[in-house]
């Protein structure tokens, strides 16, 4: 998850929601998800486009067979995600948007080795079956009158401890161990999934017509975006046909 300062930390003017008739909140509010929900939908469809481009061109197989380059591709896209975080505040909303284009393409530079290893069927149902879990995850989180704010310590603690074994198991290189990680990180990258709408829908009332909104909602739509690629990319570590 990305570490950016959250708006509901600053003082918010109550007059955004006060004598604005329901019906307008309720279409304010609709327009600001779908606008997330679209910026995320071109992120991922972007990523995909330069995954699956240099995988059949042969550039990622030979970025990929390259000692150094290869590091490159697989830790630039954890750099950007740390100089979006720490700059958001301080670019501009064009910029940010210009830069989370920037990073969807970058990832699909690292995820340009998956084509490469696991068939193109298993992709496919893969995604499809991402795309199926996130939508009902997100709608269910947009539509529930329960509160999921606890939720996010547990996840994020999950994510670290996740985060941990991987890295151990880079040395023990356990195939059980391996098929936990994926099992368990999947069903994090769900929670969170429902945890992130829920708290991007509850910023509306806080960011509605201010000049923040434009950088809430590409923040929004990155913090759904890693959702989904995390998701996909631990459903396919533990379901997916290798070539």
């Amino acid at each position: 998850m990305q570490n950016w300062s959250d708006p509901r930390t600053t003082t918010a003017s109550p007059a955004v929601s006060v004598g604005v008739p329901r019906a307008a909140r309720d279409a304010g509010l609709r327009s600001y998800m779908l606008s997330v929900y679209n910026l995320m939908a071109s992120g991922v469809l972007l990523t995909g486009i330069v995954a699956l481009g240099l995988a059949a061109t042969g550039v990622a197989a030979a970025l990929f067979s390259h000692p150094i380059l290869k590091w490159v591709a697989i830790f630039a896209p954890l750099v950007m995600i740390m100089v979006m975080g720490a700059k958001s505040q301080s670019m501009s909303t064009g910029g940010l948007r210009t830069f989370f284009f920037a990073f969807a393409a970058v990832m699909g530079i690292s995820m340009s080795v998956i084509p490469l290893i696991y068939s193109g069927s298993s992709i496919a149902t893969t995604f499809f079956a991402t795309s199926v879990a996130f939508l009902s995850l997100s709608l269910w989180s947009y539509t529930t009158k329960k509160d999921l704010s606890g939720w996010g310590t547990f996840l994020i603690m999950g994510v670290v401890g996740l985060i941990v074994v991987s890295i151990a198991n880079i040395f023990i290189q356990s195939a059980g161990l391996s098929l936990a990680v994926s099992a368990i990180g999947v069903l994090l990258f769900a929670g969170l999934t429902a945890y992130d709408t829920q708290k991007i829908k509850s910023l509306y009332a806080h960011v509605a017509g201010s000049d923040m909104q434009g950088k809430v909602v590409i923040m929004g739509a990155l913090t759904l975006y890693l959702d989904f690629i995390n998701m996909f990319q631990f459903l396919l570590s533990f379901m997916g046909n290798r070539e």
